[in-house]
């Protein structure tokens, strides 16, 4: 399958030099995915006139069927933020792909695994909906003065309970270091968070025993499948 390719450029043109640089490397994501059916390039230059430099970024991601995976990087370059975000998608293209080939019985869509994941606008990418809301947040935050209030903003997310193993799933194919979620074997909210190598945590919140003590056990990444 051939994979669709956009490129989109903000305060920087893009060249044909790079857009045959990038393309030269596109056969690696097929390679790793196989259901790959688009790619875009973001490439965003920066201003920031309180320091003399300026910082290009590359956002890479990966449309498929039910799913979206996204990295990105800065470098003074964008040869070389390009090289340091297509290094972190692939290595998140290899997890996933690793985590499919251990699924021996049972296995889990994609589609699935994701389907906790905010509700966004038709046409807006989740990775899209937060990165606006950042820049605004951002932005707001620059117009403010230092003596203005301390202020907390409070979201609500819609959410179907989920398993710990498809939380992971999920947080990982966003490139998230921790996820929210309701675990759907007792109904508490939780968090999963990436700890060293393919080590994960997770983090549940008991209302009805507020004074017991904390309790903690290990357990295995689809240990029922096994």
């Amino acid at each position: 399958m051939t994979m669709d390719v956009s490129y989109v450029a903000r305060n920087v043109s893009l060249p044909d030099r790079f857009r045959d640089y990038a393309q030269e490397k596109f056969s690696k994501i097929e390679q790793l995915s196989t259901r790959a059916q688009g790619l875009e390039i973001k490439v965003t230059k920066q201003t920031n006139h309180r320091h003399s430099d300026e910082k290009l970024t590359v956002e890479l991601t990966v449309h498929g069927k039910g799913k979206v995976i996204r990295a990105e990087a800065q470098a003074d370059d964008k040869f070389a933020a390009f090289d340091l975000a297509f290094g972190k998608l692939l290595e998140r293209l290899r997890r996933l792909r690793d985590r499919q080939k251990d699924r021996h019985q049972k296995r889990v869509s994609v589609a699935d695994a994701t389907a906790a994941l905010p509700l966004v606008q038709p046409g807006q990418s989740l990775v899209e909906q937060v990165k606006a809301d950042q820049a605004a947040e951002n932005h707001a935050a620059e117009e403010e003065s230092s003596e203005a209030p301390v202020q907390i903003r409070k979201k609500v997310f819609p959410a179907r309970p989920v398993s710990v193993d498809d939380a992971v799933d999920a947080m990982e194919l966003v490139g998230h270091d921790f996820y929210l979620f309701i675990d759907e074997s007792t109904g508490r909210p939780s968090a999963v968070y990436r700890r060293k190598g393919w080590s994960y945590g997770v983090i549940t919140l008991d209302a009805d025993h507020p004074d017991a003590e904390v309790q903690e056990e290990d357990v295995h990444y689809r240990a029922a499948t096994v």
